[in-house]
C-alpha cells in the first residue's frame, strides 16, 4: 500500500511516523518550504496528543519529545493586579486539559527526523483523480504527478485537498486574530512573574486587556536530550535553545491591518502591552522580534457525514477548532494509521477502515448533528476541563 500525504504539520507528519514505522510507502507533499508557515511557539500537549506520539513515534523519537516538553499543566491561573502587583485569583480557572507544554518547533524538528527522503518541500498539491481499480492520481504544481493507493489532505484550514473532495464545507472567519510570540527566561526572570505563574499557562486580565502567557522550562536541554536519545535530529533544531516565556494577545482585524513582517507584528504586540503592568511590558518588549506571528482564528462548522473513499483529511483541514488543533489533528493521525494499518494486515477492507477512522473523528472532534443539521448539545466528559485557546 502507498499513501500520499498533503501537508507537513504536526497532524502529516506523525502519520508520516506511524506508517513509517508500520512500514508503509508514505510520501509527503508540501507547498512551503522545510520551515513552514508561521503557526505560532508553542503547543500544549494533552492526552490525545500524547497518545498519538507515543503510538506514532520510533523510541528515539518519542524519548526526545517527552524529554524535551515542561512541566506538568493541570489548570489555567487567573492573573489580575492589585495595588500595583500581579496576583493569581484565589480560585484558578477551570481551562486547560491537562498536559505539557511543547516548543512547537522543536517538535515539528523531531517530527521531520527520518522522514527527509519522504517530504517533498516546496512542492503543492493543485489536484486529484480516482483512478479505475480504486488508486488515486495527484497532479502538483510543477507538472508532476504522483499516483497512490489513499490520499490525506493534512494541509490546513485552507486545505486544496478538502475543496476538491468535499467542496461543500464552510470555513469561517471568527475576525479574531492573535498575536504570539517569546521571550527569553532570562530576559524576565527578575520581575517574579515566572514564579508567580510556575508551569502553568496563566490567562491575564490587567486593565483593560486580556493575555495569556505560559513559561516553557525545557525538562532537559535540548542538546543534551538530542545526543542521548535522536542523533540523527539536525543540531540546528537545538542550536541556542533556551526556556522562554510564550504570550499571546488577542487582536481584531482592523487593528492588525497590514503588519505585514514578523517586527511589524511585534511592534503591534508593544502597542498594545503599553499600558500594562510593567513586568508583563517586558515580555513584550524583551521578545524574539522574529518569532512574533499575527494567526487568524478560523473554524469550520460541523461536518454531516460523507462516503468513505480513499481520499480523506485530518485536523484543521476538516474541523478547525481553537486551542485544540494541534492535538485534534495527532489524534486524527494516530486513529488513521491504525485503520490503514488494519487494512494493510489484511483486516478490514479500505473503505471501511477510512470510514471507521472518520466516523470515529466525527464522534470525538465535532458535535453530533440533528435531522436538520444541526449541532445535538453534547454532555461534557467526566472531569474534563477544556484548554486556553492560547497558550
Amino acid at each position: 500500500m502507498r499513501v500520499i500525504v498533503v501537508g507537513a504539520g504536526l497532524g502529516g507528519l506523525t502519520l508520516a511516523q506511524g506508517l513509517r514505522l508500520a512500514g508503509i510507502d508514505v510520501v509527503v507533499y508540501e507547498r512551503d518550504g522545510e520551515h513552514g508557515r508561521p503557526q505560532g511557539v508553542s503547543l500544549h500537549i494533552d492526552h490525545r496528543g500524547t497518545r498519538a506520539l507515543r503510538a506514532c513515534l520510533p523510541r528515539g523519537h518519542l524519548a526526545m519529545a517527552e524529554a524535551t516538553m515542561g512541566g506538568p499543566r493541570d489548570h489555567t491561573l487567573r492573573v489580575s493586579e492589585r495595588d500595583g502587583e500581579l496576583v493569581v485569583a484565589p480560585t484558578p480557572s477551570a481551562g486547560g486539559r491537562a498536559g505539557r507544554q511543547a516548543s512547537r518547533r522543536l517538535l515539528r524538528a523531531v517530527l521531520l527526523t527520518g522522514l527527509e527522503d519522504r517530504v517533498r518541500f516546496g512542492t503543492a498539491f493543485t489536484r486529484f483523480e480516482r483512478r479505475a481499480g480504486g488508486t488515486v492520481r495527484v497532479r502538483l504544481a510543477d507538472g508532476r504527478t504522483d499516483t497512490a493507493d489513499v490520499l490525506v489532505g493534512a494541509d490546513g484550514v485552507g486545505s486544496a485537498v478538502r475543496r476538491q473532495y468535499l467542496p461543500h464545507v464552510e470555513v469561517l472567519d471568527t475576525g479574531r486574530r492573535m498575536l504570539m510570540g517569546a521571550t527569553p527566561l532570562r530576559a524576565v526572570a527578575g520581575t517574579g512573574l515566572p514564579a508567580l505563574i510556575g508551569d502553568r499557562a496563566a490567562s491575564v486580565q490587567v486593565r483593560g486587556t486580556m493575555m495569556a502567557l505560559g513559561v516553557h522550562r525545557f525538562s532537559a536541554s535540548p542538546v543534551t536530550a538530542r545526543d542521548r536519545w535522536l542523533p540523527a535530529l539536525s543540531s540546528r533544531a537545538v542550536a541556542g535553545v533556551e526556556d522562554y516565556v510564550m504570550w499571546c494577545l488577542p487582536v481584531t482585524q482592523d487593528r492588525l491591518g497590514p503588519a505585514g513582517s514578523p517586527a511589524g507584528v511585534w511592534r503591534l504586540a508593544q502597542g498594545l502591552a503599553a499600558a500594562l503592568h510593567p513586568a508583563l511590558r517586558l515580555v513584550v518588549d524583551a521578545a524574539w522580534p522574529d518569532m512574533t506571528v499575527a494567526l487568524r482564528i478560523a473554524m469550520i462548522p460541523p461536518v454531516p457525514s460523507w462516503p468513505a473513499g480513499p481520499v480523506t483529511v485530518i485536523g484543521d483541514a476538516i474541523h478547525a477548532a481553537p486551542g485544540f488543533g494541534g492535538n485534534l489533528a495527532m489524534q486524527d493521525a494516530h486513529r488513521l494509521r491504525d485503520a490503514l494499518v488494519a487494512h494493510a494486515r489484511g483486516e478490514q477492507d479500505l473503505r471501511t477502515a477510512i470510514g471507521a477512522a472518520e466516523e470515529g473523528m466525527r464522534r470525538d472532534s465535532l458535535p453530533t448533528l440533528d435531522a436538520q443539521g444541526r449541532p445535538l448539545p453534547r454532555p461534557p466528559r467526566p472531569g474534563a476541563v477544556e484548554p486556553a485557546a492560547c497558550p
